[in-house]
C-alpha cells in the first residue's frame, strides 16, 4: 500500500502527504520529518499492464534498497513500497500503489532487494483508486521508505520519523485492455471466391466500465492455412468511427482468417481468434 496513504490510515495523526520532504532537510522540533538516508534503483517491473473495467490487475515490481548503516529496515515499523505516478511527480499526481508494502531481503549491511505489487482496481471510481480514460499510456516508477523509529504511530513526534522518497526511477505504460473480433460471410467458400471478412476493435472504458469501439485503427487481415502455425498478412483496413473493420478476401485455400491488432501506447496489441473457410 502507498506509504503515505496506508500510514495515515494507520495512525490517524499523521498526514504523510506532507512527508514529502526537501532532500537536504534536517532534523528539526517543528514535527517535520527528517530525510532518511535511503535510495532506491535497479527497478524492475512490466513494460505494459492492460486493464479491463471489473478486475483487480497486479503488476510485480522489484528494485534495490540502500541505506545508511542506522536505518533499521528489519523493524516493523520500517516500511517502503514502488507506486506509479502518471504527468509530473508531485502530490496531485494520479498514482497507483499496492495493497501492501514491500517486502525487503537484506543483500549486504546496507542494500537490500525488495519486492512487491501494484494492484489497480478499475471498478472502482477515480476518486477511490480507479482510473480515467485520460490516464492510459505512460506512467513513471516511484519508491518510498519511511522509519517510525520506535514512535507511537498513534502520536509520533514528527521529528524523529524519517522519510524518503525518489521519482524517475522508471516507466510502464498502463492501457485500456482491448478486443478484437472477427466473422466471415460463408464458412464455405469455392476456390477463386470471395468473402467478406468483418471485425470491430473495443476497448475498456475505465470511467463507464464498459468496452468501447475505437475507430480510425489500422487492424491486418491475416490468413493461416490448414495445416500450418503461422498467419500471413494479407491487407490493412482501417475501422470505421464504429470500431468497424470490413473488406474482401480471395479464398485459395482452407484455413483460418482472422484481424489483428499492432497496438498504441493506450490500447494494447491484440488478435482475434481465427475463424475457419474451408475452400471448395
Amino acid at each position: 500500500m502507498r506509504i503515505r496513504a496506508t500510514v495515515a490510515a494507520v495512525s490517524g495523526a499523521l498526514a504523510l502527504t506532507a512527508l514529502a520532504v526537501p532532500a537536504a532537510q534536517a532534523v528539526t522540533d517543528s514535527g517535520t520529518p527528517y530525510t532518511l538516508n535511503a535510495s532506491f534503483s535497479n527497478v524492475s517491473i512490466a513494460s505494459a499492464v492492460k486493464v479491463g473495467t471489473t478486475n483487480e490487475v497486479s503488476v510485480s515490481y522489484s528494485y534495490t534498497l540502500t541505506h545508511g548503516s542506522t536505518v533499521n529496515i528489519a523493524a516493523s515499523d520500517f516500511y517502503t513500497d514502488a507506486f506509479l505516478y502518471h504527468g509530473s511527480y508531485g502530490d496531485t499526481s494520479p498514482e497507483l500503489y499496492g495493497d501492501s508494502p514491500a517486502t525487503c531481503t537484506p543483500t549486504s549491511s546496507t542494500t537490500a532487494t525488495c519486492k512487491g505489487y501494484i494492484n489497480i482496481y478499475p471498478a472502482n471510481s477515480s476518486s477511490d483508486g480507479g482510473l480515467l480514460n485520460a490516464w492510459a499510456g505512460g506512467w513513471s516508477v516511484a519508491a518510498e521508505a519511511v522509519a517510525f523509529n520506535g514512535q507511537d504511530q498513534q502520536n509520533p513526534d514528527m521529528s524523529k520519523v524519517g522519510y524518503k522518497d525518489q521519482s524517475g526511477l522508471g516507466t510502464t505504460l498502463v492501457q485500456r485492455y482491448s478486443k478484437l473480433t472477427t466473422t466471415v460471410s460463408a464458412t464455405s467458400v469455392y476456390k477463386g471466391k470471395s468473402v467478406t471478412v468483418s471485425g470491430k476493435l473495443t476497448r475498456a472504458d475505465w470511467e463507464k466500465h464498459t468496452y468501447n469501439t475505437v475507430g480510425g485503427q489500422s487492424v491486418k487481415l491475416q490468413f493461416r492455412k490448414s495445416g500450418t502455425s503461422t498467419y500471413t498478412t494479407i491487407k490493412t483496413v482501417t475501422t470505421d468511427s464504429s470500431g468497424n473493420a470490413k473488406t474482401t478476401a480471395t479464398v485459395n485455400s482452407s484455413g483460418y482468417w482472422r484481424y489483428s491488432y499492432a497496438g498504441i501506447s493506450t490500447t494494447p496489441a491484440v488478435s482475434a481468434t481465427g475463424v475457419y473457410v474451408a475452400a471448395k
